[in-house]
């Protein structure tokens, strides 16, 4: 899953830490081999007017549509690096979106009045995720899966409940 809960150590730590991220199906090594068999494809019907006039009219368009490719996969790669961070303290949590283009958005809420929603229609996704509290309402993980956001509500309610639990020993 795209998503790890963290073992936090130190003093200070936060007793639960989250990261989420989005998953990646095309790795580099695979945008390498796409492009080359898009450079292949497009060689091929090439071939055949090779030394005419018409090899000239078709490479731009060939080249147009092998740069188009490479920009569209590349704009996939950066906008899928986000990184949301949630950490659970006793007495507050925060959530912080890296967002791809190097924005940050930062959410803060004391852990026991946070509502963790999932809502299963009417959000812009199916099964969407929401914490709520300190006045406002954040999505967490919209780019999961739609098995993974439910089973992320899940855990995100038990880890809450851990924290919130007096019978939990401070280590």
């Amino acid at each position: 899953m795209p998503y790890e809960w963290v073992q936090p150590d130190g003093p200070n730590a936060p007793k639960a830490e989250l990261h989420l991220w989005p998953y990646r199906s095309l790795p580099r090594r695979g945008f390498v081999w796409i492009m080359g068999m898009g450079f292949g494809l497009m060689l091929l019907p090439l071939l055949g007017v090779v030394g005419t006039l018409a090899l000239w009219g078709l490479l731009p368009f060939g080249l147009a549509a092998l740069g188009a490719l490479w920009f569209f996969i590349e704009k996939s790669y950066k906008d899928g690096e986000i990184l949301e961070e949630l950490c659970i303290w006793r007495d507050h949590m925060t959530l912080t979106r890296h967002g791809p283009r190097g924005d940050l958005q930062e959410w803060e809420a004391n852990p026991y009045w946070v509502s963790i929603q999932l809502h299963k229609s009417g959000g812009p996704i199916p099964d969407y995720v929401t914490l709520k509290g300190n006045g406002r309402e954040v999505e967490l993980g919209a780019f999961l899966s739609e098995d993974e956001r439910p089973l992320l509500h899940e855990e995100l309610l038990q880890k809450l409940r851990d924290v919130k639990s007096p019978n939990l020993v401070d280590g």
